[in-house]
């Protein structure tokens, strides 16, 4: 996963839920050297009987905001959600550099 031009992650699940193995995935790719250096990372754990409904929100560089829902989907599929941004800001950054 690139996580290069994330600016803030806030991820909020149930640790009992089908959804933990993947906000956990989510949380433990993330490098802590960027964790420390300006990322900022915010989660929540819910209760079993929460309404708030689990959430994996990621706030780019650019300002753009991507939210997914770690019920419906594994890492992988996540993690490319994710990327397809990235991406775009990766090519960006490489055009503006030459």
């Amino acid at each position: 996963m690139i996580t290069k031009y994330f600016t803030k992650a806030v991820v909020k699940f149930n640790p009992f839920g089908k959804e933990a193995k993947t906000a956990r995935l989510f949380l433990s790719a993330i490098p802590p050297a960027q964790r420390t250096s300006g990322l900022q990372l915010q989660n929540e754990v819910l209760m079993a009987g929460s309404t708030v409904k689990p959430t994996v929100k990621v706030v780019f560089k650019d300002k753009t905001e991507l939210q997914a829902d770690p019920t419906n989907m594994n890492f992988t599929e996540l993690s490319n959600y994710f990327d397809r941004h990235s991406r775009k800001l990766a090519l960006k950054e490489s055009i503006e550099s030459q």
